[in-house]
């Protein structure tokens, strides 16, 4: 837990009169119900200990990723896999983008490591590009940190630029770690993944995470794809040997059997994320592409304080390195909640059209 120190995430309600949460960008349809019956049914044996190797669980994600179970890694949570991995590998020096998600580089310094930072550019919408490539190629690093779709900005990198990134770590023997927790909601689909490509680059590791994709924040699982299976086995004895519990197990072997709530789910955010980003933009919001299921907008006037006195929580991304203060970002979430957000907005806005 936190101990005298700020949260740096979203998705804090916790002392707050949060009616609805746009700070967390979790499936949008919620929790499948057959990982809430599963949890329950979990609820009776609560007095046993969980399974250490997470065999069922582990089974079920090699037939859904396609993958050996010996490529997988489960976690209590993605970012616990993240700390565990900068350990394990012993990452001294690192490539990431700003902005994306703050815990790489807290795992890295965690891990006595250090990072360089690639600034994606705000005229081509944080897109990662061909620049980065061109940094890789004449950098000193052991990993590369990337994420596809970025977090904050939901940008998917290209498949071509992503092959010609994964050659070039191969080439130069360094690692690349891509974190794929929003892939499945996102546009690309588990069709963009790099999970069938594992055994060709074997310095290759791909992060996951139930908590965005199937709605089980509060359950806190995650697991990883990787070849070397030294790697997973460091990785494993830095973490306890029961920290996926018993109802996340379950939970996540359920959810994983239905797949037609991932098929609903995307159906409902490329319908509804267009729509939101055209409303903010009518409001006077600067809107940067998305291809995820949350949005990064910048606006003139503060918007964090004046939602929260609505009931609305979003994200400031003013701790993001390479964003600011005036940057934020939203999840997509059902149409009339969206609408909800959009009328909260319009009150607050005002004249930003006319200014």
């Amino acid at each position: 837990m936190l101990y005298q120190a700020a949260n740096p995430h979203g998705g804090d309600l916790y002392g707050r009169a949060v009616t609805l949460d746009f700070s967390v960008n979790t499936n949008p349809l919620g929790t499948p119900p057959a990982a809430v019956k599963a949890v329950e049914e979990a609820a009776r044996r609560l007095c046993q200990y969980p399974d250490p190797y997470c065999r069922e669980l582990t089974a079920a994600l090699a037939g859904h990723e396609g993958v050996p179970e010996a490529f997988i890694l489960c976690g209590c949570g993605a970012a616990e896999l993240i700390y565990a991995y900068c350990g394990a590998a012993k990452v001294d020096r690192a490539l990431l983008t700003a902005p994306t998600f703050s815990e790489y580089a807290a795992a890295l310094e965690a891990a006595g490591g250090a990072a360089t930072y690639v600034p994606l550019s705000e005229a081509e919408g944080f897109a990662v590009t061909e620049a980065f490539l061109e940094v890789l190629e004449k950098t000193a690093c052991q990993t590369v940190f990337l994420c596809s779709p970025n977090n904050p900005t939901g940008r998917l990198i290209a498949p071509e630029l992503l092959d010609k990134i994964c050659r070039t770590c191969r080439e130069r023997g360094i690692r690349l770690f891509v974190d794929e927790c929003f892939l499945e909601l996102s546009d690309g689909g588990r069709a963009a993944s790099l999970a069938g490509r594992l055994a060709e680059f074997p310095g290759l590791f791909l992060l996951r995470a139930f908590t965005k994709t199937y709605g089980m924040a509060g359950l806190r699982l995650g697991y990883c794809l990787c070849g070397d299976g030294a790697l997973l086995a460091e990785m494993s004895r830095l973490v306890q040997p029961w920290n996926v519990s018993l109802p996340a197990q379950a939970a996540g072997t359920a959810a994983l059997e239905d797949s037609g709530f991932l098929e609903a789910s995307r159906r409902l955010i490329q319908a509804e994320r267009p729509r939101l980003a055209a409303g903010l933009e009518e409001l006077g919001f600067t809107v940067c592409p998305s291809q995820a299921n949350y949005l990064l907008l910048k606006s003139p006037i503060p918007l964090h304080g004046p939602l929260l006195e609505r009931g609305i929580l979003i994200r400031d991304c003013a701790n993001y390195r390479g964003l600011g203060p005036g940057w934020y970002r939203t999840a997509v979430k059902r149409p009339e909640e969206n609408r909800l957000l959009l009328a909260a907005l319009a009150e607050i806005a005002g004249g930003i059209r006319n200014t």
